[in-house]
Parts: structure tokens; sequence; C-alpha cells
């Protein structure tokens, strides 16, 4: 951290979380708003002093991450990964694949990525049910979500990471899934059960796509790697240009309205 940590008045952290964030922030005397450039803020959020807010970068990575939760499902229903071990050995695999048509897809967090995850599937003739922790029209309770799991071929996570949602996909979840189902996050790895997806990728029950692991980053030899049916990307449905061109916008106008003492965006008023 720079000389005169102590005069800093707004707190942009880096997309990778700093090492001691209580320890930072205490340093920071003078402070009034932290502004992340992720949706999560659970890094944060414990840490906060009093008065100061807390604003997180909604929207900004909604694109990026609901293109590749797409990419994602279909990558694995349509078995790609295996046709390009398949073609590295030089061998022509011909067989039936499953498909996205005709499928039922649960989001599971429907907030902004959510929407923008079920805008790019517009075309992809699939049946679309919505979850989120406040039910509204068109959206049911996370309370409903056990009696829905059972009728679902895609499952996809867009949860913030809370103590609400932490592990909530275990055993039990995994069970409620049909079999052939492929369970998508997009989220935070903590959300899911490692020991308990891995039990059920053994099987060959289910399979997965993760963006994000526990833990994480994921260390040379943990069993996720060699787990049959599993899709591995290293973090990065949202690091995208798009992403950095948005990022850029929002901090951008969320300075000036600071500087203009306007009411702030992206406004952290509860656990999420």
């Amino acid at each position: 951290m720079p000389e005169g940590i102590e005069e800093v008045e707004v707190w942009i952290p880096p997309l990778v979380t700093v090492p001691d964030v209580a320890g930072t922030l205490a340093r920071m005397s003078s402070l009034r708003l932290v502004q992340t450039v992720s949706a999560g803020v659970e890094q944060y959020l414990p840490h906060i002093p009093r008065g100061v807010t807390l604003c997180n970068a909604r929207g900004v990575h909604d694109a990026g991450t609901a293109e590749w939760a797409v990419g994602a499902m279909v990558a694995v229903l349509r078995e790609f990964p295996g046709f390009v071990d398949a073609q590295r050995r030089g061998e022509w695999t011909y067989h039936h694949t499953d498909v996205l048509a005709d499928s039922t897809v649960l989001i599971v967090g429907y907030g902004s990525i959510g929407a923008a995850l079920e805008k790019r599937l517009a075309g992809f003739e699939v049946e679309i049910v919505r979850v989120a922790r406040s039910p509204r029209d068109g959206v049911h309770g996370l309370d409903e979500l056990p009696a829905l799991l059972p009728a679902a071929d895609v499952v996809v996570l867009l949860v913030p990471a809370t103590t609400d949602t932490a592990g909530m996909v275990d055993a039990a979840f995994l069970a409620r899934m049909k079999d052939g189902a492929v369970l998508v996050n997009a989220a935070r790895g903590g959300i899911v059960d490692t020991e308990a997806l891995i039990a059920e990728l053994k099987t060959g029950r289910l399979r997965a796509a993760l963006d994000v692991t526990a833990p994480e980053p994921l260390p040379e030899g943990h069993p996720l790697w060699s787990a049959p049916g599993l899709l591995i990307t290293p973090h990065v449905a949202g690091s995208t240009p798009a992403s950095d061109r948005r990022t850029l916008r929002l901090l951008r106008a969320q300075l000036e309205r600071y500087r203009a003492d306007e009411p702030l965006v992206n406004v952290i008023t509860d656990a999420y």
C-alpha cells in the first residue's frame, strides 16, 4: 500500500483479494467508500468500518458470465471436451450426444446475471425456471428449490456467497437432481460441497462445469482435476474485455457521483 493510506477516502480494491483486508481497512482512517470491481463482496463485507459505504460492481460482469454459462452447458452436453481429447489422439469417435434443445434450465440466484443468461438462452428452445432469495412474479423462492431440482436438466448456480448459501449444494441437493443432469457453477466455489460433488461425478450420474472451486486455485493433484464428466475453467467467466470496459464506465460514473455528493449505485445494505 502507498504512503498516505490514512488519507484515502475511496478504495477500489483489485479483482484479486488483497492479503489482509481487515488490516488494510483499519489503516484507512479517512475512508468513506469501498467500491469493488466484482459483484461478490464477501471478502470485504465483514470488515467494513461503521460509516463506510460498500458498493459492488453489479452488472459489469453479466455478459461475460452469462456467455460462459451458455458455453459451459453446451460444451458438457455436446461432449466437446471428450471430442477434443479424441482429436488429440487422432480418433474419429462418432456417437450421439445430449443437446440443450428441449431442456429445462434451472437458474438458482436469478439476478442481473440470471436475466442476462436467460436472454442468451432465448434461441436455444429451453424452458427457464427461475429461483431467487426473494420470490416474485415468475421467480420461485429458495424454499421451493428441493421440489424444482428433479425436473431440471441443467442447474446453474449464480447465488452470492453468504452464510446462507455456503455449502447449499450438498449431498442432499445433488441427490435430488435428475440422472444425467448438469451442474454449472458460475458463482463461488464454497457454495458446492466439493466432496459430495466428486462422489456423484464418480458414479457417472451427474455431470458438471465449474468456473469456481473450493479450494481455489485448485491445487495440483486435487481429485476434481480427474473427476469424470467435469469441465473446469480457472475463474475466467467474467474476465473479458467487455467486463473491463463496463467496469471503467461504472467506476467513472460512481466517482463522479461521489465527488458531486450524489446518491451512489450498487450500495450494499444488508447481507448482500
